[in-house]
């Protein structure tokens, strides 16, 4: 097995601005592994917020390279649990690794990752596409230009409910609303009951991360539900958003990949959870890798690849106002554009 990786400077459509973080360029990195007669691919893109570079993931592929191309695995499961060591250093490069595993498994089986899984992927959940933080102005023609069935929009600003009401002009769509730890209790109690009334279907990540005493007061009392994103990274913090959250925001990069990401899933769903998983603004490849896990999904964020200029991979396509998934083997990629 051959490790290739590939580096990539995403150009975005527009700026893109939440209330953490700002940019027009997303650093990504696809890990192609080669077995001879098939290539299988992940990807993981650079955060600033969670502290991955680029550089830093391929470090971490490097240091392990002789064992990623010499080990002998007998499934994605144990080859993530026998890396697991080496690897839970860095959850981006570990994620990227353990779909680019799923993906060649699949491969090898002739069949796609959700149908080796047992899931018949009817396809039919919509993601929402995602207008980030700028003028009120901007955001509206944002929305103009991609007319979508569901929006979530970004905020965390001194204007987000007359951004909401302006948005709400032009569209009858779902709003689901992103505030990306920029709101406090009382803001978000009055925000979120002005927006039930606006067609918010939820609140994501309202509060800072560790504000657990705050969040318990929007979990009893917000009129909306509120969904945890930046709040939960890895399999432990399903049982510590219970009783806190009323769904989560599961990210591929951040838990690990999709292996840890089924898993999270699982035990969500026991807790009575809703269940969403989300993008990092990848590319075609990371988004039909999320693409694998509809099935299983109350909601879910793959828009990423819809806010680049331009694709680098074939897999998930914009058709018809619609997102087509294909039923090829493995996640759906078989080659990077050159």
């Amino acid at each position: 097995m051959k490790l290739i990786l590939h580096e990539y400077d995403l150009k975005l459509k527009h700026r893109f601005s939440i209330a953490h973080d700002s940019r027009d360029i997303q650093k990504s990195l696809i890990l192609e592994l080669r077995d001879g007669q098939f290539s299988g691919f992940g990807e993981a893109t650079a955060s600033k917020y969670y502290g991955y570079s680029i550089e830093e993931m391929r470090a971490i592929l490097e240091v392990n390279r002789e064992q990623i191309e010499s080990y002998q695995y007998q499934s994605p499961e144990e080859f993530w649990v026998d890396m697991s060591t080496e690897m839970s250093v860095n959850s981006f490069a570990q994620s990227a690794l353990d779909v680019a595993v799923n993906d060649l498994y699949a491969k090898s089986k002739g069949v796609s990752l959700s149908k080796l899984w047992g899931e018949e992927n009817s396809h039919n959940l919509v993601s929402n596409y995602t207008i980030g933080i700028d003028t009120i102005e901007k955001m509206a023609q944002k929305l103009e230009e991609f007319p979508w069935p569901s929006y979530k929009i970004k905020l965390g600003t001194k204007e987000d409910i007359a951004i909401i009401k302006e948005l709400r002009k032009l569209t009858d769509a779902k709003f689901r609303v992103d505030a990306n730890c920029g709101w406090g209790v009382k803001e978000t109690l009055i925000n979120a009951r002005e927006m039930i009334g606006l067609g918010v279907e939820f609140i994501e990540q309202p509060l800072v991360a560790d504000d657990w005493l705050g969040m318990k007061t929007l979990y009893e009392k917000s009129p909306l539900p509120i969904i945890a994103d930046e709040s939960i990274v890895g399999e432990g913090d399903i049982e510590r958003c219970y009783g806190f959250f009323h769904g989560v925001n599961i990210k591929l990069m951040k838990c690990g990949g999709l292996t840890p990401a089924r898993r999270m899933i699982s035990k969500a769903k026991s807790y009575g959870m809703k269940v969403m998983v989300g993008c990092m603004t990848e590319s075609s490849v990371g988004i039909s890798a999320i693409a694998q896990l509809l099935p299983l999904l109350d909601y879910v964020d793959m828009d990423g690849f819809l806010l680049l200029e331009s694709e680098i991979a074939d897999g998930v396509r914009l058709a018809n106002n619609t997102i087509v998934v294909p039923d090829s083997a493995g996640i759906g990629v078989s080659s990077l554009i050159s």
